[in-house]
Parts: C-alpha cells; sequence; structure tokens
C-alpha cells in the first residue's frame, strides 16, 4: 500500500545519494569543519543574503528546537507556543524536560498573532510566574497553513516591541516558501526572525536541519551548545554533503514544488466531487473530509491518518505527499477514491 502518512518515508534524493557514495573515501575534517559543510553554509548565507548569519547544521527537528529553545531562554523564561505547534505535540516534552513552561494558544487555523500572544504576557505579569520570552512558530504549521509576509513582520514587530525572541520552526520551510501564492523567501525568513531553522529531513535529505541565527545575543558559543546536547556529528561531512546538494541548481526548492504539486492535485480532484476540507491548506499536507466508510475502503489501499472527527458519520484524514511522491501514486488515490464516492 502507498503511504501518504508523511514526508519522510523515502530515502534521499539521488543526488544526494550519489555526491555522498562519490565523496566517501575522501578524507575532511570532523565536527561540521569540513568543506562540504563550510561550501553549505557559504550557499545558505548567500540564500538569506547575510554574510553574517550563523548556520549551524543539526541532526534532526526535535534536537534543533531543543537545543535552540534551551539555549535562548533563561531558567525562569518560557516559550509561547500554538497548542497545535510541534513542540507541544509530537516531541515528548523535550521543552519541557530542559526546565522551560511552554504556555499554549489556542488558534483556530495554527498561526499565532499579536493579538493571541498579547493575554500570556498580561497574565504572567511578575516573578511568582514564568516569564514570557520566546515566540514559537512553525512555517508551515501543522495544519498546513502559511504565514504571509505580513503576518511575519506584524510578528517580528511585536516581538521587537515587547522584547520576544522570535523563533521560526522550518522542518517543512520548502513547502511554505513555494506554496500557492507564497511571499515570503528564505531572507524574508532571516530579516524578520531572529532565529529558524531550514528542513532537510522531510525534504530529499537522509536526515538534517540547517539552523540559521540572526540574532546577534544568540550566537555566543553555539557551537558548545550543540556538543552538549549531543548534535555536533563527527562526521559532519554527512550533514555538510547534504545542504551543499539541495541548494546547487535549485534542487531544493524544486523538490518542495512537486512536493506541493503532487497534494494540491489531489485536492483539486476531490474538491470536484463535492469533497470538503477541515482547513485550508496550500502545501504538501492536506485535509480532506470523508465519510467513516469511504475512509476504511480507502484504507485498505492506501496508509494515512485519520486527523480529526467531524461527527459521527465524518472524519477529516491528513495526506502528505513529499518530494518523492510519484504522480501514478497521486492517480491512483484520486481514482479510487472516486469509484468508492461513486459507488457509495
Amino acid at each position: 500500500m502507498f503511504s501518504f502518512k508523511n514526508d519522510y518515508s523515502e530515502g534521499g534524493h539521488p543526488n544526494i545519494l550519489n555526491a555522498l557514495l562519490k565523496k566517501n573515501l575522501t578524507q575532511e575534517e570532523g565536527y561540521g569543519l569540513d568543506q562540504h559543510t563550510q561550501n553549505a553554509i557559504s550557499s545558505i548565507r548567500r540564500q538569506v543574503g547575510a554574510s553574517e548569519a550563523d548556520v549551524h547544521l543539526i541532526p534532526g527537528g526535535t534536537q534543533t528546537n531543543l537545543i535552540a529553545i534551551s539555549a535562548f531562554l533563561r531558567p525562569h523564561e518560557a516559550c509561547i507556543a500554538a497548542t497545535t505547534g510541534h513542540i507541544a505535540t509530537h516531541e515528548t516534552g523535550a521543552i519541557e524536560a530542559t526546565g522551560h513552561k511552554l504556555l499554549n494558544v489556542n488558534t483556530i487555523d495554527g498561526k499565532l498573532t499579536p493579538e493571541l500572544i498579547e493575554p500570556v504576557l498580561i497574565d504572567h505579569h511578575f516573578e511568582h510566574m514564568v516569564k514570557p520570552k520566546l515566540v514559537y512558530i512553525s512555517n508551515p504549521t501543522e495544519l498546513g497553513t502559511v504565514y504571509s509576509k505580513a503576518e511575519l513582520q506584524n510578528l517580528h514587530d511585536y516581538c521587537r516591541t515587547k522584547n520576544l525572541i522570535f523563533y521560526a520552526d522550518g522542518a517543512r520551510l520548502g513547502a511554505a516558501l513555494m506554496s500557492k501564492n507564497a511571499d515570503v523567501t528564505l531572507r524574508d525568513m532571516y530579516s524578520l526572525t531572529d532565529a529558524f531553522y531550514i528542513g532537510g529531513t522531510k525534504i530529499g535529505a537522509l536526515l538534517g536541519e540547517a539552523l540559521v541565527l540572526r540574532n546577534a545575543d544568540l550566537k555566543e558559543e553555539y557551537r558548545y551548545l550543540i556538543k552538549q546536547r549531543g548534535g555536533l556529528l563527527a562526521k559532519g561531512r554527512v550533514l555538510g554533503i547534504q545542504f551543499e546538494e539541495l541548494f546547487r541548481d535549485n534542487l531544493y526548492f524544486d523538490l518542495a514544488l512537486h512536493g506541493n504539486d503532487m497534494a494540491q492535485h489531489i485536492a483539486t480532484e476531490l474538491e470536484k466531487t463535492g469533497c470538503t476540507f477541515w482547513i485550508d491548506s496550500p502545501t504538501n499536507q492536506i485535509f480532506p473530509v470523508m465519510e467513516n466508510s469511504v475512509i476504511e475502503e480507502l484504507s485498505n489501499q492506501f496508509q494515512f491518518y485519520i486527523w480529526a472527527k467531524m461527527d459521527e458519520n465524518r472524519s477529516a484524514v491528513r495526506l502528505v505527499t513529499s518530494w518523492a511522491t510519484p504522480r501514478e501514486a497521486v492517480e491512483s488515490f484520486i481514482q479510487a477514491y472516486k469509484k468508492i464516492v461513486i459507488r457509495n
């Protein structure tokens, strides 16, 4: 059965695998001091338009979030996140395990706004409570929604006014940047946040995320912190080669676009049959609402998650496409859905 459960079921893009094999026996410095990592860092600096940007390659997303947030905060400081945020739902309490409280905010679409953050600051107003200090977002959100440049600018300005650190989880950042009507670039992500990361694991790399630091106050001795948290790979070249390839000839953006296109093709075809959606997502995650009987039949042919119960008879499922999703699998799902709906 073909899986639409996530965008990391496949391994690595052939360009990355070939590069790893070609350079396998070449000796390199360790711990990210190899030439490939330096090339990757230079490429990312060019993408964000800042030669002074600090770039660190870290194996995984949860580890990146844990290292970053725990490094940025003092012991009594807390992190504000949407209730649906990845650090609040799928990271096994990693942030709390470092001693920092999460202050979760309910949102309709997974996105934070100054209006949603302000009550948290008002409620936590003195030293008998944790002090809100960092605003965490993911772009796209866990619901597949995307921040516009105006929304990021609004959050950036608000965080500056309130002396808050603004941090963006970019595990699926490529999907946001390449989504329909997107007006945000990597340069914008750099200029409008204190720190963000560029996900590789979910966009053609075997593993790896690229953390980019803009705020000078957050940069000091950061490699010490990565090492202490177990994120400084001896064979850092493994990460360096992958990001070197991802940012060669626009591969990163092309792979993101393919994932989006496959999901949006499914959405368009399902919509033609009258299918509705739990939320409007322009990325590689979509959430069609289906009759439970239809879901049961489809699950005999495809793998996906049931995401939310709508009522006794209907549920929203999550379908995720990836950089490697073949069009044949997408067409097969569409035809199977149509056949089931017509028969029912």
